[in-house]
């Protein structure tokens, strides 16, 4: 090295520089890719994402050959500087010299620079460095392979298995936070319902089945003049029939056929109940993606719920399910539209009692606990654990609630005060 002259030694200091920071830049490109859209431009011919998808294969392979590579080059580049130091400083300052200059410039122009650029576009640097780093990594494989032999072999010492770690796939929640994060990449309303396709899990039938109360259903043993009037003034496409009690379901009739039957004259109790389709029954902890997938399979767009002792609790269609995916069809509880929670002036809200707690939540963002009580009333009184009176007051899960009305055994009107709503759940206070 002696006959080379300083100019050299620069040059050749400088491309080891520059190779050093190739490397640096390469390492975190490669390992900080999004690996989802990478899986994308692969599928999509991409052909820089198909050498770095080959690259990944094998991630220590990869790391090592990039780690040896990097290696090198710094020491080659130590050796050089030193030289160059020692020519310019002397044996005395020469090796200070190095030791500062070189570790300010390699931090700064081969580690520093190069990782965050890569850091902040991984695939302009993972693609082009694949070009080099593919035909590298066949001919440094010999090498590569004892290097990691040894480090597999201090890692079983310590008792950590080589081939272990983590795979790349997501867990629900983090798939949430994924669609959280991808911000005007999706839209708004998109992002809505990708996340409640993965809350249908955790969803029941019993959570946005029509209450038993609420069912339209005709008796087919009232007046045969009484049922064709209660047919034609059906706002429902399919009406349940059943024998004096709900409880004895005959069939759903498709209101389409009962007119069809009408208006050729042959619309008789024989008639009407030889085109009743069957029941469909479904438990009430069904949840939803397995209830859709059965829906699918059986062919059926409505079933009712039954209980743990087969009693009827309410009934589901296939639209109450993509109503959960995204949103209301035709209806909406907020107050110009819905009777069930209605606005005031001094910004409270009149709520019906029946209202289902989960939609109240869902349209006017509040936070009544959902694992219980499916309405309004029963979360009350199970609070209660009575009956209350009339203008009762008391703070349900932070919301100042007012009970305007009973009915019977129902809670039917309550006044609710958002404005002071208070982080905290269950009953605060409780008065006349």
């Amino acid at each position: 090295m002696d006959q080379i002259d300083l100019s050299t030694l620069s040059i050749m200091l400088v491309v080891l520089i520059f190779m050093s920071a190739y490397f640096s830049s390469s390492e975190t490109g490669l390992m900080t890719i999004n690996r989802y859209r990478l899986k994308h431009l692969t599928n999509e011919g991409q052909g820089g994402a198909k050498r770095v998808t080959r690259l990944l294969e094998r991630p220590d392979r990869l790391i090592g050959l990039i780690l040896i590579g990097n290696n090198l080059v710094n020491i080659a580049a130590t050796v050089i500087a030193t030289e160059i130091c020692l020519r310019l400083f002397g044996p005395i300052y020469g090796p200070i010299v190095t030791t500062a200059g070189l570790t300010l410039i390699i931090l700064v122009f081969a580690e520093v620079t190069p990782k965050t650029f890569a850091a902040l576009y991984p695939e302009k640097i993972a693609f082009p460095s694949s070009f080099i780093l593919l035909p590298l990594s066949v001919v440094m494989t010999p090498f590569v392979k004892f290097v990691n032999a040894i480090t597999n072999g201090v890692l079983v010492l310590l008792r950590i298995n080589p081939k272990g770690g983590e795979g790349d796939a997501l867990s629900r929640e983090e798939l949430r936070t994924v669609v959280h994060e991808a911000g005007t990449m999706i839209p708004k309303k998109h992002q809505d319902m990708l996340v409640s396709i993965l809350d249908l899990e955790n969803v029941t039938a019993e959570d946005i089945m029509v209450p038993r109360s609420e069912i339209f259903a005709i008796d087919i043993n009232d007046d045969w003049k009484l049922i064709q009037k209660q047919l034609t003034h059906s706002q429902h496409t399919r009406v349940l029939l059943f024998r004096d009690s709900i409880d004895d379901a005959v069939g759903f009739v498709h209101v389409r056929d009962a007119l069809r039957l009408l208006s050729k004259d042959q619309f008789t109790k024989a008639t009407m109940l030889r085109a009743v389709r069957e029941v469909y029954y479904t438990p009430d902890s069904t949840p939803l993606h397995s209830l859709m997938y059965k829906f699918q399979a059986e062919r059926e767009r409505i079933g009712l719920v039954v209980d743990e002792y087969g009693d009827i609790q309410g009934l589901v269609t296939l639209e109450d399910i993509l109503e959960e995916i995204i949103g209301d069809f035709t209806t909406s509880m907020l107050p110009d539209y819905h009777k069930e929670a209605i606005a005031q002036q001094d910004g409270s809200f009149l709520v019906d009692g029946s209202v289902n707690i989960r939609e109240l939540n869902k349209e006017l963002d509040w936070n009544f606990p959902t694992d219980g009580p499916k309405t309004l009333n029963g979360l009350i009184l199970e609070y209660l654990q009575e009956i209350p009176e009339n203008n009762i007051s008391l703070r349900l899960a932070g919301y100042p609630v007012e009970i305007v009305d009973i009915n019977g055994n129902m809670i039917k009107t309550v006044r609710i005060q958002p404005e002071y709503y208070q982080d905290s759940a269950g009953v605060d206070e409780f008065s006349d």
